[in-house]
């Protein structure tokens, strides 16, 4: 079974996630679906550090979108 997420992006992450995408040939789809199906295969201690980075780096998006 397949599910659909939605997020919200910034522009500035939105433009980046293009240009990577276009370097790759790949949709940007693509490259967000490869890029989660490789965090989530790591081992866990990394995933969990990766995860805390990500959410410490970006607390106060995460307020101002809520």
């Amino acid at each position: 079974m397949m599910n659909t997420f939605t997020i919200t992006l910034p522009d500035e992450r939105v433009k980046k996630l293009q240009e990577l995408a276009e370097r790759f040939r790949v949709a940007p789809e693509e490259l967000v679906r490869a890029s989660l199906e490789e965090l989530l295969t790591r081992p866990l201690d990394d995933f969990q550090k990766i995860v805390e980075r990500v959410l410490s780096k970006n607390t106060e998006l995460y307020k101002r979108l809520a």
